[in-house]
């Protein structure tokens, strides 16, 4: 007599990818990448000029293929060595979209900065797509010397589209301590209340720029209000954070050009 067959648990569905940056200073003053590493819709290729400054190693996230779709898991891993300066963008907008079986898909950033480093993480904008369910983590760990510029930008729907539903939580911290943790949810299924007075006030598009520097312990930013939809809070840590609102992804990107502009390096 043969007993039943073992119950095997069935495979994850949807896609998992990675993709690794790892910078080191190359001993002429430069940086230089000896991870580079892509999976699946994550392509990575190397750039240069533009918008890559003297020092920095440019990186920029190529998608090879529509994700992150429902059920899909997608992680970016990033790490700046001591005295590295890495610029790390992307090609193109970012369209969550949505899976078979109602599944969200997770799309997760993972930064760390060693001492004496400077990165800038200026990603094109996050598209949520209607009936797309994506969860998006960011978090950054940074030594006490690093410096970090991280934008966001968030379009809720394509155009005359209802968004999905989008959750995202930013977690920083810096030598070891916590410098921001916040969370959003927006689209079906979000709290109550999200895209009211309280919330978005019935925009588009929101984004911010987070810029962490050790000079904002001497000197730091005032908080100040930059046109009727966007603030400029200080962070104790040191940091500043600029928050926006518009009605559309080019006067968003605006808003936080000119922030990082007052206040990046």
């Amino acid at each position: 007599m043969t007993g039943a067959p073992p119950v095997t648990a069935p495979p994850p569905a949807g896609l998992r990818a990675t993709a690794r940056i790892a910078a080191a200073a190359d001993g002429r003053g430069g940086t230089a990448l000896p991870v580079l590493a892509g999976e699946g819709p994550l392509a990575l290729r190397r750039v240069r000029g533009g918008a890559v400054r003297p020092g920095e190693a440019g990186v920029m996230l190529v998608g090879a293929m529509s994700a992150p779709l429902g059920g899909d898991h997608l992680t970016v891993e990033a790490e700046a060595g001591t005295g590295t300066r890495l610029a790390l963008s992307s090609a193109a907008a970012t369209l969550a979209l949505p899976g078979r079986g109602g599944e969200s898909a997770r799309y997760d950033v993972r930064l760390t900065l060693a001492e004496e480093s400077a990165v800038r993480w200026l990603p094109e904008p996050l598209v949520s797509v209607r009936g797309s369910d994506l969860r998006v983590s960011t978090r950054a760990e940074l030594a006490p010397s690093a410096r970090l510029i991280l934008r966001e930008e968030q379009v809720l729907g394509r155009t005359g589209e209802a968004p999905g539903l989008l959750r995202s939580r930013l977690t920083v911290t810096r030598g070891g301590r916590p410098l921001l943790d916040q969370e959003l949810s927006c689209g079906p299924g979000a709290p109550g209340g999200w895209d009211g007075p309280a919330g978005i006030a019935g925009h588009r598009t929101l984004g911010q720029l987070l810029v962490v520097d050790p000079r904002f312990e001497q000197d730091p930013p005032p908080a100040a209000v930059l046109g009727e939809f966007a603030a400029v809070t200080p962070l104790a840590g040191p940091a500043v954070l600029v928050t926006a609102l518009a009605p559309d992804a080019l006067r968003l990107r605006g808003l936080l050009d000119e922030a990082a502009r007052t206040y990046g390096w």
